[in-house]
């Protein structure tokens, strides 16, 4: 018996760019790849930068207790500039970053529904941003201890846009859960659920006035954070590979 030998399109599925199509990238290698690579680096960037600056803040702004105040009272006072600006660059690299992930993860399972569910997420950072919360607990320094006994229209509206944006970045880190496991890729699965239980309970506990609620919704939200953007370090990386 003859064997039969590989044709033209045999030897075309085993180019990298096929090889890691499969694997969920759909971008191919081309004129476009480098704004690709560009905007999942925006997400890449997200939780380096929204970290940072946040963090920074915590240790040097007089009267912050992470232990009592949440990340968002940091746009309050003088220099709550500074935090609303974060809240607002944070917002675009995410919409930018979900922007790259839509192109690589089209046609994939999750490849609509995660980079949507981003989109709201960085949506609601940038309309938490422009909706500052109200001096209280003794933040900024000066403000009486304890928390307020009425709250302002654009505190309202910073809580609302708060509550859309982890709910939506909790429902991505799950989606991501579905599409790696789709893709047998069983760590990443786990890693993307344990990211939004971690938020569900930092989120839960705060809600709930437990203790130190305020570290545990940091904890939650810069984990679930850093894991969209490990996923789109791992999109990242398969492009280059491709190349």
């Amino acid at each position: 018996m003859t064997a039969v030998q590989p044709g033209p399109a045999t030897r075309a599925d085993a180019s990298p760019a096929t090889r890691t199509a499969r694997l969920g990238t759909a971008e191919q290698p081309g004129t476009a790849a480098p704004a690709t690579r560009l905007l999942l680096a925006c997400l890449v960037a997200v939780t380096p930068v929204f970290g940072f600056v946040s963090l920074a803040q915590v240790f040097t702004r007089e009267g912050f207790d992470l232990l009592r105040h949440p990340l968002s009272m940091l746009s309050t006072g003088d220099l709550g500039w500074i935090q609303i600006t974060n809240f607002l660059v944070s917002g675009a690299l995410t919409i930018a970053g979900a922007a790259g992930l839509r192109r690589v993860m089209r046609g994939t399972p999750g490849g609509t529904w995660a980079p949507r569910l981003l989109v709201v997420n960085g949506v609601m950072l940038v309309v938490a941003g422009v909706f500052v919360m109200d001096p209280g607990d003794g933040f900024p320094a000066g403000t009486p201890l304890g928390q307020p006994t009425t709250m302002s229209w654009h505190a309202m509206a910073h809580m609302a846009a708060g509550s859309i944006a982890f709910t939506a970045l909790i429902a991505a880190c799950f989606v991501l859960g579905r599409h790696f496991s789709r893709a047998g890729r069983t760590g990443f699965a786990v890693a993307s659920r344990i990211s939004g239980a971690a938020l569900v309970l930092g989120n839960g506990w705060a809600m709930s006035g437990g203790r130190a609620g305020s570290l545990t919704l940091c904890v939650g939200v810069l984990v679930a954070m850093a894991w969209t953007g490990v996923a789109a370090a791992d999109r990242l990386a398969a492009l280059r590979r491709a190349v």
